[in-house]
């Protein structure tokens, strides 16, 4: 997928964090140590840290949701993080997004962790963030 259609979908997707944009995209993915899955109207973008991967971002065009793309994203990524010899994917979601939670914790991530206040939103609060894990040997 494109880094400027990643980024369009990415805007639609997220106000906290907040979005990146098409030049975050391509830099990123210019990383050795970045990989894309991406389908229409979707992408997750990972990055491997020796036998880890860290899901950085999953993001779903609104109008595409609710019909299981989310979940064809995320087997699609265990597979290509396991194809780079990951054991271990890790993540961390905003703790009220809770469709995103439900998703994960359907996929067989469990809490690792909580950063709390981590994420700034544009009024000014903050919320927590958790770091969810989920071993690849799991099916």
């Amino acid at each position: 997928m494109e880094p400027v259609t990643m980024a369009e979908i990415h805007a639609a997707s997220f106000i906290t964090p907040r979005p990146w944009s098409a030049h975050e995209f391509a830099d990123l993915l210019a990383r050795a140590d970045c990989f894309q899955v991406a389908l229409p109207g979707g992408f997750a973008i990972g990055q491997v840290l020796g036998p880890e991967v860290e899901l950085l971002t999953l993001a779903v065009d609104p109008t595409q949701r609710r019909q299981g793309l989310a979940r064809s994203l995320m087997t699609a990524f265990h597979a290509e993080a396991h194809a780079r010899e990951a054991e271990e994917v890790f993540l961390e979601v905003a703790a009220e997004n809770t469709p995103a939670r439900a998703l994960y914790e359907s996929c067989g991530y469990t809490q690792a962790g909580r950063r709390r206040r981590y994420y700034r939103h544009p009024d000014g609060s903050r919320s927590d963030a958790l770091i969810l894990r989920r071993n690849l040997a799991q099916h």
